[in-house]
This record gives structure tokens, C-alpha cells and sequence, in this order.
């Protein structure tokens, strides 16, 4: 099974050196358009990247929004700005945003024990708080493993994960895995109040896509029919369960589909398709504290600690990378869809791709360098 579930690369790889810019150019704006123009192409051309989408928000304003490529090969369609893209793992970021919400109206305790929330768990996972969930240091087994989801159905997938023995003692070291934003898919739509049958889907729908002005973002998956997506392409065309990633395989030179498998239970962890265009205008409201107020949105971004007091890798749904001494706040998902926030320097960037293993996450720097040049 080739679930982009397993193609989640949330290690920060080495970030590249920026192309110098022109400094002969009339208009600033024109002239950093054109370098991250040349920048995007040259990467597409490298990686044979076939469409793709990038922003860049400033100072709480959009201030590039370029659609270039291919969307579907095989019917010749283009990438347009209303193209919409899977960003697999960076949905976590929206879940972190969720529980966050959850934080300010008093419904939710990032310290509290998850047994709080749910009454269904094993003893050995009931003290684990609710913040090493979002942060990856619950020590829990993984509801995903190279093939996928375990099990052929929730009911399955929940009872084989609970039977297994947990992998670390809580708090004590980082392991990413879908388990924990399975449950916080759970405890979202529990404490989110909206009624029978409303979910965390719901929930994201009216406090996030809605509040920010999201009209082309939805949940989804290969299984699902949605207007308007991208085909998703990969040169890993034979991956089967010998690695947690594209590259535990030796790369093809063919292209092929790759497919999203997303069960709704774990789409709170993997399962948004966007634009870029409503991904900058999501990041503009988080900026502007129309999602969460500026002092819960510091808490949210804040690198959480292990019990031995070492810096974890993760906020509250967010990964914590740094380049050339600035603070990054990211969304990585697939290998192919990453957004960088640069909080600082109030800089965010998107970029959205439709190639497993194009890893924007290793170029998004250089684009950033175009707009913040080396300190």
C-alpha cells in the first residue's frame, strides 16, 4: 500500500544557499519576483517537479502568489491559484491552532491527562497530557506503519494500537507518529461542542477555513472526488513496506500516481487539501490574532521540553527548525507541501507541490533569503 501517510519527512534537511539577486532592477517587488521565479523554476527543472504553488506573506500582507507547472499531466491541465494541493502532515499546524482554540475557551488543558478526555484508553497511556501529544513525545506506538494504517477499519486500527506496548515512557524523548493527532482528532471533536455528529472536520470548517477566508480547503484523500485537485506524481513507483518514506527505495526514473490514503479518524493528523492562496490567507489571520489571540499564539509556538529538560523538536503542532540564527515555525507534510513562518521577522512562506520527495521544506529558505537577504 502507498500510503503518503509514510512519506512524512519532518526532519529539516540542510537548507540551500539563495541565488544572488539583481540589484539593478527599477521596482523591489518586481525584482524579488523575478529571483524567486527563477529560484522556483530551477528546482521544478532539477526535480522535475511537475506543478506547483507558492506564497509569500509580509508584514501581514500577501506579496506573492504565483501558480507554475502542471497540475495533471495526462490531460495537460495547469497549475492555476485555485488548484487545490494535499499538504499531508502540515495539517497537524491546523490542529494545533484547534486545540489551541479549545485552550482560549476553557475546554481544553494542555497539561491534563488525556484519560480526562477519553475513557477508552489502555491504563499505560491515561496520564500522558495532552501537550506530548502535540508534540510528539508521548512514547505511544504508531496507528501507522509502512503500509499504512493498520488494521482494514477504525475499529481495527484502534484495538490492534492499543494492544501494543508503548515505545518510551511519556515526556522522556521525540517520536513522531500518527497515533497522537488520532487522538486529538478525538478529543477535538469531543470538547468542540458542536453537537451530534459534529466532528473535528467541523470544527476546523467554521473556526479556521470559514474565519480566514479558506473557500478552497477541504478535507480529502485519493478515495474522495474533489474538483479542482492536483494529481499527485511520485518516481517511487514500487514503494511497499521496506521504508517510513520515499527514498527507503531505490528512485525510478519513470514518473507515476502516488496516492493519499487518509481515513477521516486520522485527518486530524494528515488530510487537508488547500491552495496557496488560502494558506496565506489562514497565516495572514494567524498574524493578525483573528485565529488565536497573539499571547496563546506565543504558547502554541513555543518548543516544548522533555522530563530530563533537553528542547524538544516540536511545539504544539508545529515543528521547531532554525536557519542562519531565525526562528522557524513549519508545516512539512508528504514531502511535498511545507510552509515556513518566520515569526521575527513577521515572513511566512508556502510553497505546495504535487511530487512525493520534491521536499519545498529543503528550498523554502531560499526563497525567504530573497525577502530577508543574510544577516
Amino acid at each position: 500500500m502507498r500510503s503518503a501517510l509514510i512519506a512524512l519527512l519532518l526532519a529539516a534537511p540542510p537548507l540551500l544557499s539563495a541565488p544572488a539577486v539583481a540589484a539593478t532592477a527599477p521596482v523591489p517587488e518586481a525584482q524579488r519576483r523575478a529571483a524567486v521565479l527563477a529560484l522556483l523554476t530551477e528546482r521544478m527543472a532539477t526535480l522535475r517537479i511537475p506543478g506547483l504553488q507558492v506564497a509569500v506573506v509580509q508584514d501581514g500582507r500577501i506579496v506573492l502568489n504565483e501558480a507554475l507547472g502542471m497540475a495533471n499531466l495526462e490531460h495537460g491541465i495547469k497549475v492555476t491559484p485555485a488548484t487545490r494541493f494535499s499538504i499531508n502532515s502540515a495539517t497537524k499546524s491546523f490542529t494545533g491552532v484547534a486545540a489551541m482554540q479549545l485552550v482560549e475557551a476553557g475546554k481544553l488543558d494542555l497539561d491534563a491527562p488525556i484519560s480526562r478526555y477519553l475513557g477508552d484508553l489502555p491504563a499505560a497511556w491515561a496520564a500522558i497530557p495532552v501537550r506530548h501529544l502535540l508534540s510528539h513525545e508521548s512514547g505511544l506506538p504508531d496507528i501507522v506503519d509502512s503500509e499504512g494504517v493498520i488494521g482494514t477499519n477504525e475499529a481495527e486500527a484502534w484495538a490492534a494500537v492499543k494492544a501494543r506496548p508503548v515505545e518510551a515512557a511519556d515526556g522522556t524523548r521525540f517520536s513522531y507518529n500518527q497515533t497522537n493527532y488520532a487522538l486529538l482528532g478525538r478529543i477535538i471533536s469531543q470538547q468542540a461542542g458542536l453537537g451530534e455528529g459534529g466532528g473535528f472536520a467541523d470544527f476546523f470548517q467554521q473556526r479556521q477555513f470559514t474565519a480566514a477566508g479558506m473557500g478552497r480547503t477541504l478535507f480529502g484523500d485519493s478515495d474522495d472526488i474533489i474538483p479542482g485537485r492536483a494529481q499527485s506524481y511520485s518516481f517511487y513507483r514500487h514503494f511497499r513496506s521496506i521504508g517510513s518514506k520515499p527514498g527507503g527505495e531505490t528512485k525510478g526514473t519513470v514518473l507515476g500516481h502516488w496516492r493519499d490514503e487518509f481515513p477521516p479518524f486520522i485527518r486530524a493528523g494528515a488530510g487537508i487539501l488547500t491552495t496557496a492562496t488560502d494558506m496565506a490567507n489562514w497565516l495572514v489571520a494567524l498574524d493578525q490574532g483573528r485565529l488565536v489571540k497573539p499571547a496563546t499564539r506565543a504558547l502554541m509556538w513555543q518548543r516544548d521540553t522533555l522530563k530530563d529538560g533537553k528542547p524538544g523538536e516540536w511545539a504544539m503542532g508545529w515543528p521547531v527548525l532554525e536557519s542562519k540564527g531565525r526562528r522557524i515555525l513549519a508545516g512539512i507534510g508528504g514531502a511535498r507541501s511545507a510552509f515556513f513562518v518566520y515569526p521575527d521577522q513577521r515572513l511566512s512562506i508556502v510553497v505546495l507541490t504535487n511530487l512525493a520527495a520534491a521536499n519545498p521544506q529543503r528550498f523554502i529558505d531560499d526563497v525567504a533569503q530573497v525577502y530577508l537577504g543574510t544577516p
